[in-house]
């Protein structure tokens, strides 16, 4: 491989690499960097190095690095008031609240709760689904029922809590951690019969299982590769949700706030089919940065189904992170951040398949969340030789490697990202 111009682990990045592991847990593994400051797509290394950033701290960054509405609101408000706990409400909270249940369309009586990441905002969810499954015929044990369950998909992935985990199929990362939360299910996708057999187990006498609340689920499967499951699917699970009184939850913590070239991905036919949810989860780009996540109930009688104390955050709703989201939906609309991801993404998409690498043998996602499918599983490898050749990109499965730069990622930037991966030797060595 050639040397010349590589970007290697400066001194600097070595020496805080060596400190990192003395004093950090290690859930994360060896970080690649220590980056130090951002400034649109780019992002610079303690040791100078600049990288185009495909990754945007996984779909988080929607504005980039340091976009001046977004600093200048959270300057702003930090110097008002940055929390109240929520013994309070403040304007930046009520404001975003209601432009979440706008740019949704969730209609009259729907309610937004706030956490502060796609765990957080899934938990809620899932607590909300457990309360409706109580109002289920056949639920109640005191008459004989069977607990509600709470069906979920294979190669989903909805957080690392334990209730969100209970939802979550990786079996590495849920093994460790059993028992799980009980009545939560797996169906495979993939088996067309899969989802309708599970709610047919419900009844009563000793081989009937309970009815079910709620089906959670991603349009995109992005920890499993960038999967979508496509619109005939997700139709066939809002009709047998209707059917048996379930709720369907659309997890968008990676596909929402604009990502897919609609404010949620549910509002892309080629991904829902046009299906409505229940419930939509959301985080990552709300707020640009920011730590902020959580739910939408969509209808006055599943919203009040959450009463004081049921439910709650001494963060959740702070002034400093809506301040910050407030700013990060405004510049997403004024300055038309998801024409933006639409083009771009095809862009991206038709590049890869253009750039005549062997090692890239398809491509899938949406709008600005793909993921090239590589010949063989180097996927560690590919990642590694982009980003010392100035790219950020994830290995996202062993033959995959994701993408998911900032919404203001610009023609040339795709253009120059394109030119790195085309350069991927094809011959790396499996992961």
């Amino acid at each position: 491989m050639e040397n010349e111009g590589i970007e290697t682990l400066g001194a600097r990045d070595a020496r805080w690499l060596g400190e990192y592991s003395q004093v950090h847990m290690n859930v994360f593994g060896t970080p690649l960097r220590v980056m130090d400051h951002g400034k649109g797509t780019r992002i610079w290394d303690v040791d100078g190095n600049e990288y185009l950033d495909f990754l945007a701290g996984i779909a988080v960054n929607s504005l980039g690095y340091a976009h001046p509405e977004w600093v200048r609101a959270v300057a702003e408000q930090a110097a008002k008031v940055a929390h109240t706990s929520n013994y309070f409400a403040t304007e930046p909270q009520i404001e975003l609240a209601r432009k979440l249940v706008d740019i949704a369309g969730a209609g009259p009586g729907s309610h937004v709760y706030f956490g502060n990441s796609g765990a957080e905002g899934n938990e809620a969810a899932l607590k909300l689904a457990r309360l409706y499954g109580r109002t289920l015929p056949n639920s109640s044990a005191q008459f004989g029922g069977k607990p509600a369950r709470i069906l979920s998909l294979k190669n989903g992935f909805h957080g690392r809590t334990m209730g969100a985990l209970s939802a979550t199929w990786k079996p590495s990362i849920r093994t460790p951690f059993e028992p799980m939360l009980p009545a939560f299910e797996f169906v495979d996708p993939r088996n067309p019969t899969g989802l309708s057999d599970a709610f047919a187990r419900t009844g009563q006498g000793p081989y009937g299982e309970g009815p079910v609340a709620a089906v959670i689920m991603e349009l995109i499967q992005g920890e499993a590769g960038v999967r979508p499951l496509g619109p005939d699917y997700v139709r066939s699970v809002r009709a047998l949700c209707d059917t048996h009184h379930a709720l369907l939850i659309i997890d968008e913590v990676q596909t929402g706030i604009g990502r897919t070239g609609s404010w949620f991905g549910f509002q892309r036919e080629e991904l829902s089919g046009g299906v409505r949810p229940d419930i939509v989860t959301f985080a990552k780009g709300v707020a640009g940065g920011f730590p902020m996540g959580g739910m939408i109930a969509f209808g006055q009688r599943l919203s009040s189904l959450f009463t004081p104390g049921s439910h709650g955050s001494t963060f959740a709703g702070n002034p400093l992170g809506a301040a910050a989201s407030l700013a990060t939906l405004g510049v997403i609309e004024r300055e038309g951040l998801m024409r933006n991801a639409h083009d771009r993404g095809e862009q991206l998409r038709r590049g890869i398949m253009a750039v005549g690498n062997p090692l890239f043998v398809s491509v899938r996602g949406c709008g600005l969340l793909d993921a090239a499918e590589l010949s063989h599983p180097c996927a560690h490898a590919a990642m590694t030789w982009a980003l010392e050749h100035g790219l950020i990109v994830n290995a996202v499965a062993p033959d995959a490697l994701r993408m998911a730069p900032p919404l203001i990622v610009s023609e040339q930037d795709v253009d120059e990202a394109l030119g790195i991966l085309g350069a991927i030797p094809g011959d790396l060595p499996d992961d």
